[in-house]
């Protein structure tokens, strides 16, 4: 299948010592990949720097061949993402949020403004502005605004923080719908494992700044009793030094 994402070596260390090391990984199209560790692995500052907000100390990201450094509106052309906040207009409405992100997208239209809020849960709520949202309606809108231009690649940091039960199990459907309708690529991040035992077909463990395993979340099932169990054999196993 083909590569979506390529990671070589990956290394991005803070003063304070903490940041990722050595980080290599290769997600294929379709993939819905679960970036699984606990707060402050290092999850987002991989995730900063596949977006290229943030430059590593040494190695390299490659989208869709492109190398983010390099190439990078060519390797963020086709990625849709949402990084740690939802950044948008406070004072406009969540539909015209939407079409002020439509014009950087010549093929995006009202019927495709209109077709993510219905999809993200969030159309009845279309006139009102996103300072008076809840942390959950504030996701949603976060995830609109992410798969807006039909992205072939999604990188969501942490996607399901501040939903409640109902939005959790609607934004699972979503994402797993776009894999399997769209051949939609994701690149997950979050420390809930329950969610990402149930939304994602590979995962990885990253902890102090490491990645400890890759697998696909079948072969992790089918030797471990849930993926707490296997994520706590991988840490007690390679991560605590």
């Amino acid at each position: 299948m083909e590569k979506i994402i390529e990671i070589k070596e990956l290394t991005k260390i803070y003063s304070n010592g903490r940041g990722i090391e050595d980080v290599n990984l290769k997600i294929h199209q379709g993939d819905i990949f679960g970036f699984l560790g606990p707060n402050g692995a290092g999850k987002t500052t991989a995730m900063k720097i596949m977006t290229g907000l943030i430059r590593p100390d040494q190695g390299s990201v490659k989208l869709f061949g492109y190398d983010i450094v390099e190439a990078y509106e060519k390797a963020m052309a086709e990625v849709g993402c949402l990084i740690e906040v939802v950044e948008s207009y406070p004072y406009l409405s969540a539909y015209d949020n939407l079409k002020q992100l439509a014009r950087f997208y010549p093929s995006v239209d009202k019927t495709r403004i209109e077709e993510v809020l219905e999809i993200t849960g969030i159309y009845r709520y279309k006139d009102e502005k996103p300072k008076k949202f809840s942390l959950g309606m504030k996701q949603r809108l976060g995830l609109a605004m992410a798969i807006l231009s039909h992205p072939k690649l999604l990188i969501l940091d942490e996607p399901l923080n501040g939903l409640d039960v109902e939005g959790m199990i609607d934004i699972r459907n979503l994402i797993k719908d776009l894999a399997k309708n769209e051949g939609t690529t994701f690149f997950i991040s979050s420390h809930l494992i329950h969610d990402v035992e149930l939304t994602c077909t590979r995962i990885g463990v990253i902890y102090n700044g490491k990645i400890l395993n890759v697998d696909d979340t079948e072969n992790i099932l089918k030797n471990y009793a849930s993926l707490e169990n296997y994520f706590v054999s991988e840490v007690e196993s390679n991560g605590r030094v």
